[in-house]
């Protein structure tokens, strides 16, 4: 594989991790709590544990997320770099709404007021 489609696959492996509600919730809960064990994680959702393993193995496969043992406990970390990615490719799309509504915006301003009936 070339070093452009290992990066491609990469950026499918984060964006297939992002598609999923539960996987961007468990998300936002290691980003507002810090890292986290399996059990506090399963906590949050209504679901059997191993159900929850497979989420954290998509996000741990898209390097997403982090592993580390702790006696008997997993605990999981947010990694944010592959987040940045994203951003960085969404970043000409922002740009592209952002002048589209700049457009919009001065388009309305010169169009005459209503006047009341």
């Amino acid at each position: 594989m070339t070093a452009t489609g290992a990066r491609e696959a990469a950026e499918d492996r984060v964006f297939a991790a992002l598609a999923n509600g539960t996987r961007r919730e468990v998300l936002r809960l290691l980003r507002d709590g810090g890292p986290q064990s399996v059990q506090v994680l399963a906590d949050h959702f209504d679901m059997r544990r191993p159900s929850l393993s497979e989420h954290l193995k998509v996000l741990r496969d898209a390097g997403l997320v982090s592993e580390q043992r702790s006696g008997r406990q997993r605990i999981y970390r947010l990694e944010a770099a592959p987040l940045a990615e994203v951003q960085d490719w969404l970043h000409p799309y922002e740009r592209f709404w952002r002048d589209r509504m700049k457009g919009l915006g001065e388009l309305l301003d010169r169009m005459p007021d209503d006047e009341p009936a």
